[in-house]
């Protein structure tokens, strides 16, 4: 409890605006005098019903840095300071603030020119190197890709906005938001039981089946993805509603795991994903496990001839094999 005639030091959040902490208010209500640093921008001042500080040491300061000299003055004074408490989350305030001055006028003219379509690219690549730094299990790179990933969700949420019948951001988070509540109502409408994780994600599937009223086990299957991981997603949903593997693909091929001499590549490459779908395995983590060995044996073996004083951008065949990482 804050006696009423002890001054009091707000410290407002930057994000926040004129939001006040709960205390405050009550001394507010009580008739507690409010004034305003300098820092305060008039708006805010003004929002708040707040009178230019002066010379006051009493009442109430409404400050955005504590540390300014009004705010220190009032402390050393024994002014008691209140911090406005941020909710979790709320740093992402300040990612669509920079994104909105990148795109308005006077801001970064690169970023005002992009549209949905040529941000494509930038989704895909930075999807990827996020995918990376999970295989890699590497933290510091895992936190930045995920920043690279919500700019540009950021980036495209303030582009649709900017067209006529588009949405903003907020939009993105509340549809996002009704989505997860209306999938999890063992969760938030206590309606139901869900004891294990194999039973969600069957209830999953019903409910957004019926949500989205998809008349077939392979609706919303993102077809513009890798080829391994379309078939490994349409082997796991086809699969699911209990398709026999003997309709897929080559599907002797399948059964068998293997790929054949008489069959076309397409089709043994569908086989030999479908195969691996089914054993249990991921195809397309495979391959790119299989894929990035590779680009390390590589790497290996153009560093051992560099060590050895040659060229490696001369390399002959031999070359290649006697520094090929055994």
């Amino acid at each position: 409890m804050i006696p009423g005639a002890q001054p009091v030091v707000v410290a407002l959040s930057p994000r926040l605006g004129g939001v006040l902490p709960a205390a405050a208010a009550r001394l507010l209500r009580d008739g507690t005098p409010l004034y305003a640093d300098v820092d305060v921008p008039a708006e805010l001042a003004q929002l708040c019903g707040a009178h230019p500080v002066g010379d006051a040491v009493q009442g109430l300061l409404i400050t955005l840095d504590p540390s300014t000299d009004v705010a220190a003055c009032w402390v050393a004074s024994g002014a008691a300071v209140l911090t406005t408490p941020e909710p979790a989350g709320a740093a992402l305030l300040d990612a669509v603030a920079v994104m909105d001055r990148l795109r308005s006028p006077g801001g970064c003219p690169w970023d005002a020119e992009q549209t949905h379509r040529s941000l494509m690219p930038y989704l895909i690549e930075e999807t990827y190197e996020l995918y990376e730094a999970l295989e890699d299990g590497d933290t510091d790179a895992l936190r930045e890709e995920l920043g690279d990933v919500l700019l540009q969700v950021l980036f495209h949420a303030r582009v649709a906005q900017e067209t006529p019948g588009g949405f903003d951001v907020d939009a993105v988070a509340t549809g996002l938001v009704a989505k997860l509540v209306t999938r999890h109502p063992h969760v938030f409408a206590g309606s139901e039981q869900v004891r294990t994780a194999t039973e969600q994600e069957i209830r999953w599937d019903e409910l957004k089946r019926t949500e989205k009223r998809r008349e077939s086990s392979v609706d919303g299957v993102a077809l513009g993805q890798p080829a391994v991981a379309l078939v490994a997603k349409l082997v796991a949903r086809a699969t699911k509603a209990a398709l026999p593997a003997d309709l897929l693909p080559g599907a002797a091929l399948v059964r068998e795991g293997l790929t054949g001499a008489d069959s076309d590549t397409g089709t043994s490459l569908f086989a030999r994903s479908a195969a691996a779908k089914l054993a249990g395995e991921d195809p397309e983590a495979a391959l790119r496990c299989v894929a990035r060995c590779f680009a390390d044996d590589v790497r290996a073996a153009e560093r051992s001839a560099r060590a050895a004083g040659l060229d490696t951008e001369r390399l002959t065949a031999e070359q290649w094999r006697e520094h090929w990482p055994s």
